[in-house]
């Protein structure tokens, strides 16, 4: 594990309220259960301001209740600087990469690697993560299978040092 800590990742999805909140409190409940959360730095952001200051949707921390997975945060826009201040990028969708590409335009100094987070999943065939806000249950259930699947790679990925 000769990984430079901690490695900064960032989860992203449109509105910052289902998806990426999920990624980062997954990710987390992950890394603690490990002994790991000093070696991590996890936040979320979203394409768009609409939601910025809210807290995770109601439905996605229920889903998350039922599998002992706190949600924690408030929303918040990703912001250009975001692209320095990350090693690691995740888009949840191929809409939040293109807009993700464009943000990253504005910033004179990029250090981190975008990617789409189902690229970690390896139990899942999923390419892009649905969003699940205009659906019933089981699309927060859906959802929180892909970032079971796509975290524990992550983690997996980071001890064998073939994170980033």
């Amino acid at each position: 594990m000769d990984q430079p800590d901690p490695v900064s990742i960032l989860f992203v999805c449109l509105g910052n309220i289902c998806r990426s909140p999920s990624g980062e409190n997954v990710l987390r409940h992950l890394v603690e259960k490990e002994g790991l959360a000093q070696h991590f730095r996890i936040d979320s952001a979203g394409t768009i301001n609409y939601h910025a200051g809210n807290s995770p949707d109601s439905r996605m921390t229920a889903a998350a209740r039922k599998r002992g997975i706190e949600m924690k945060g408030a929303a918040r826009q990703v912001k250009p600087e975001d692209f320095a201040n990350f090693d690691l990028i995740a888009a949840m969708d191929r809409s939040n990469y293109h807009d993700l590409v464009a943000i990253s335009e504005r910033c004179p100094a990029i250090t981190a690697k975008l990617v789409m987070f189902c690229d970690f999943c390896e139990s899942h065939d999923a390419t892009e993560v649905p969003d699940p806000y205009y659906g019933g249950d089981d699309g927060f259930e859906t959802v929180l299978n892909l970032l079971d699947d796509g975290c524990a790679n992550i983690v997996k990925r980071w001890k064998n040092g073939s994170l980033i």
